[in-house]
């Protein structure tokens, strides 16, 4: 896909991974919005020339509200991008209000936005959907139940969008990064990817049209699954 003159929406677009993307799609020529909660990051996203969108993607409210925003813009790149960490501790707080927010914002809102966004992106001269899932997706981390749940759902349901979309003019394309650095993983002891770093790597797969993008350690993941799915979940289970 060529960027240049195309319009994308990047959801949680006003920090972290988001931000980087937004940026760097912006700087091969599209019209971007990005989205969020956060009045300070949305003021300076608007101050970038972004189109920012005050909303919670863990509400159908923020969902429609995105919606009304975007009605009738010819919307040609959607990068699912916003996610939430949710509980850790089931034994100790597992707070179910926090996981159905974080089952919303991670799996139902993508679901939702591609509902409505679809139909016009259809009509399309071509277009991209992006799904950022994460490697934990493949297999899941012990102290991360309800993130690794919904990346997974992510994961399937992208799979099944892409065999559906086979015959159309858009790419459904699933970005898997490593552990990157951002706010949600401040207190992560592992090695972390830039930000910037995992953006050039899903903006490069936009523009090459890949259907899977696995970034930086994900690699290696993939290749241990593919030989010991076993072997992955041990190593993963108590990264």
């Amino acid at each position: 896909m060529r960027i240049m003159g195309k319009t994308a929406l990047v959801t949680g677009g006003t920090d972290g991974i988001g931000l980087e993307v937004a940026r760097q799609l912006k700087q091969r020529g599209a019209i971007v919005a990005v989205c969020g909660r956060d009045a300070g990051r949305l003021a300076s996203a608007k101050d970038a020339g972004f189109q920012a969108i005050e909303a919670d993607l863990s509400t159908q409210a923020g969902c429609d509200r995105v919606v009304d925003e975007l009605s009738g813009v010819p919307l040609d790149i959607l990068v699912n991008n916003a996610g939430t960490s949710g509980p850790s501790d089931l034994l100790g707080d597992f707070d179910l209000e926090q996981t159905d927010r974080a089952i919303f914002l991670n799996l139902n809102a993508p679901m939702h936005l591609i509902a409505a966004f679809l139909p016009a992106m259809r009509e399309r001269p071509e277009a991209a959907i992006v799904n950022v899932t994460s490697g934990l997706a493949i297999a899941p981390r012990g102290a991360g139940p309800v993130y690794c749940a919904t990346k997974a759902g992510l994961r399937s349901f992208t799979q099944t969008l892409r065999y559906q979309l086979r015959n159309t003019r858009i790419t459904v394309t699933e970005a898997l990064p490593p552990v990157v650095e951002t706010r949600m993983t401040e207190q992560n002891r592992h090695k972390k990817m830039s930000a910037p770093d995992c953006a050039a790597a899903i903006v490069k797969a936009i523009e090459t049209g890949q259907e899977q993008a696995y970034i930086g350690a994900t690699k290696l993941l993939r290749a241990v699954s593919e030989v010991s799915p076993a072997l992955a979940r041990r190593i993963m289970i108590k990264y």
